[in-house]
């Protein structure tokens, strides 16, 4: 039998530097069985030039061939050229597949094997090191912290200097995820005042352990989810978790937002009532900043706007891209450990039987595959 193919995309999508393969876990792949072509061009954005991929015994091929001799394809964010994709091709990345159901159909259509990161059972023990989600959250917090000081007019520590004392800036951070809990110890690290605040009263232990305060807003909400998410609010819940918010916003100098609930609307936390309350020169950044909207009334992806009364508000959609090599190698790991789960003798051997192959699996020959996206397509068909 041939030895698989695993080809490494360039990724295409505006703003994205990231690549799924470093040359470091190209070693990795090849220990497994499979070839290993690049995409020329692929790593350069992140620091990963031709060069380190030939090094690593990577053949390095133009857009055509990469497509025409992969047996699986590795991205980051879904493929650039659709049109090129084949029957019995293997696309693995982080394809969003509850929020792009367009994609879903085009995938099942070209009979292409679709696998999502994005789906793996992240309360796992034995999942834990292909988190691509986990990993790149962790970037993505860390980044939020550097974003509001670098934007936020004053100094984030306290300063004591001859032309007198400025104060600490005073940084809120709504949701203690991943990214939550990594941009609260960024902005301490900083020497910023850092208060923490979750919906889920479980996420109260993991604010304070970073040493920062947590937020009570005295509205009684609980809204532990699955899998380590936040459940989605009733009407109720979320009118009274406004209002306190609308008091509370406008005592910090920053605000950063990273709630999300998987494949639907991120909540609105931040409204314009609570924007008016803040002071001129104050920082919004939301990392939950989509299509479908994000956690800051008014945020748009990839873009900066200012209030009429001054408060700067950043719709920070896709930052681990704004940290390329570093997101970058901790995807390839993510994607190199499931991989080595999805291979044996060096093919890859999809058993749904299996919760982590039943996670990530959304299309299989032309078909939906996955329950969570079959019930998505379906409510919105």
């Amino acid at each position: 039998m041939n030895a698989l193919t695993v080809g490494v995309l360039h990724e295409s999508a505006t703003g994205e530097r990231r690549v799924a393969i470093t040359p470091d876990a190209v070693a990795r792949l090849r220990a497994l069985g499979p070839e290993v072509i690049v995409e020329s061009g692929a790593g350069t954005s992140a620091s990963y030039p031709d060069d380190a991929y030939a090094a690593a015994d990577a053949q390095v091929v133009g857009t055509e061939a990469l497509y025409a001799d992969s047996d699986v394809l590795v991205c980051v964010q879904p493929p650039g050229r659709m049109d090129l994709l084949r029957a019995g091709q293997t696309v693995v990345g982080l394809l969003q597949p509850l929020t792009s159901p367009q994609l879903v159909r085009d995938l099942a259509a070209a009979k292409v094997t679709a696998i999502s990161l994005d789906g793996l059972p992240r309360t796992l023990s034995r999942a834990q090191a292909m988190d691509a989600l986990t990993s790149q959250a962790n970037v993505a917090g860390y980044k939020a912290a550097l974003v509001a000081a670098d934007t936020y007019g004053s100094y984030f520590p306290m300063l004591m200097t001859a032309a007198g004392t400025v104060r600490p800036a005073t940084v809120l951070v709504i949701g203690a995820g991943v990214a939550g809990l990594q941009a609260i110890g960024t902005a301490r690290r900083l020497g910023a005042i850092v208060t923490g605040y979750d919906v889920r009263e479980a996420a109260r232990a993991d604010v304070l352990s970073t040493g920062a305060a947590f937020l009570d807003l005295g509205a009684g909400l609980s809204a532990a989810g699955d899998g380590g998410y936040a459940r989605e609010l009733t009407d109720a819940e979320r009118e009274a978790q406004q209002d306190a918010m609308n008091t509370a916003v406008g005592r910090f100098d920053v605000v950063i937002t990273t709630a999300q609930v998987p494949g639907r609307r991120p909540p609105v936390l931040i409204s314009q009532a609570a924007l008016a309350g803040m002071q001129p020169g104050s920082v919004v950044v939301d990392l939950a900043a989509s299509p479908l909207g994000g956690n800051v009334d008014g945020s748009m992806p990839g873009s900066t706007t200012v209030t009429r009364n001054g408060v700067t508000i950043i719709g920070a959609d896709n930052l681990p891209a704004a940290v390329p090599r570093a997101a970058s190698a901790a995807y390839a790991r993510n994607l190199a450990a499931l991989l080595a789960h999805l291979l044996r003798d060096g093919q890859l051997q999809l058993d749904i039987t299996d919760d982590i192959t039943a996670g990530v699996l959304v299309t299989q020959d032309g078909e939906v595959v996955h329950p969570g996206v079959l019930a998505q397509l379906t409510a919105i068909a």
